[in-house]
């Protein structure tokens, strides 16, 4: 009887030792798939792609800091370089919410890349993502940031360059005041006076000007401009002083070159150019104005004789209120806004200014323009 027992027995206790055995296995293998999925350096379901989507730099950090992933841009500004961020302030923030677990947001100034020079001005925010990663996000504001400062040095040279007008109007009006007895002293002060108050009202017009360049609206109403006739009202408007001068406005012969644009931002910019050209050239030398067209681009060059542009200003030329001869630029009564109003009236017009120069021999400044070709032709199309 007991051996007909003993063998069932001995089955059931094979089976349940055998069930226990293959628990323990299914165990083992959970607990080595987690350790597995800890020790894995693959980012959450969904990162990937959304890394990738990300115009901003984007990056994921395991806990050894290493970057398991990396946006587009994260490379291009250089912030990530070898699987490791680049700069030592981006891996302190990333510490620091590893440790805290609270989000950081913050503004850095960094150079772009490991070794480079250029600037940048980010705006980073730093999280957790899941229980093992860190997701740094970093926004570029590098340009609003130069924006912002081109914004306030212009108010500042603008407060600069009215202070010194708006000043000698005063001090002029106090002393003619004090000279009201004497009639060549009134008059002295009188002709100083009033071309204190042309510089002002010149400074303050080109400062609008300057300012509705910049507008979106600059060219809403383009019309079909004459070239030819650009050239002439500009050089009428600088006849005066070209004689006074001792200066020689020679201009070739017309060429019949049409652009759209707005007649009157054109002139003003073809003035500035030949103001200047005056400005800087000697006594008894010559300013020639000549226009040419070829493969649909219009050139206006202004062309002086006088002592040259030095290589290390040509690329400054055009900024706002630079003046390569200060000292003259106070006995003429420059703005130096001039150029920076003749570079955005091309650019409005999708075109461009260019510059040669080589000193002691004088320089010569292009405005390069689309041309309107077949225009006359469709205008009188239309008009039949």
């Amino acid at each position: 009887m007991d051996s007909q027992w003993l063998v069932p027995a001995a089955l059931a206790f094979g089976i349940l030792l055998g069930s226990g055995v293959f628990a323990i296995v299914l165990i083992a293998l959970h607990r080595g798939q987690t350790a597995v999925s800890v020790t894995s350096s693959a980012v959450p379901d969904g990162v990937d792609q959304v890394i990738e989507a990300l115009e901003s730099a984007a990056a994921v950090i395991d806990p050894s800091n290493n970057v398991v992933k990396a946006s587009p841009g994260a490379f291009t500004f250089g912030l990530v370089a070898n699987g490791q961020l680049v700069h030592p302030q981006l891996s302190d923030i990333v510490d620091r919410v590893r440790r805290d677990g609270q989000p950081v947001t913050q503004e850095l100034h960094l150079s772009r890349g490991p070794f480079g020079d250029a600037n940048l001005f980010l705006f980073v925010r730093v999280a957790r993502l899941g229980a093992r990663y860190i997701l740094l996000l970093a926004e570029d504001r590098t340009e609003s940031f130069r924006l912002d400062e081109m914004r306030r040095d212009f108010i500042a040279n603008i407060s600069h360059e009215l202070k010194t007008p708006i000043g000698a109007v005063g001090l002029l009006a106090e002393a003619l005041v004090s000279a009201s007895s004497e009639p060549e002293q009134v008059k002295r002060f009188a002709k100083r006076l009033t071309k204190e108050s042309e510089r002002l009202a010149r400074i303050t017009q080109e400062i609008i000007e300057l300012s509705r360049l910049q507008s979106t609206d600059a060219l809403s109403e383009a019309e079909l401009v004459d070239i030819d006739h650009v050239v002439a009202m500009a050089i009428d408007q600088n006849r005066v002083a070209a004689e006074s001068d001792g200066v020689q406005l020679v201009t070739k012969a017309k060429s019949g070159a049409q652009v759209y644009g707005d007649e009157a931002l054109l002139v003003t910019a073809l003035h500035n150019l030949i103001a200047n050209a005056i400005q800087y050239s000697p006594k008894r030398s010559r300013v020639g104005v000549g226009v040419s067209s070829r493969d649909g681009v219009v050139e206006i060059a202004v062309t002086d004789q006088g002592a040259g542009i030095p290589a290390d200003e040509i690329d400054r030329v055009f900024e706002r209120f630079f003046r390569g001869d200060p000292a003259r630029s106070r006995i003429t009564g420059g703005s130096g806004l001039g150029l920076s109003i003749v570079k955005h009236v091309a650019q409005n017009h999708s075109g461009d200014v260019r510059v040669w120069s080589q000193p002691g021999n004088g320089s010569t400044f292009t405005i390069r323009l689309p041309e309107a070709i077949g225009a006359a032709s469709i205008q009188q199309g239309a008009s039949k």
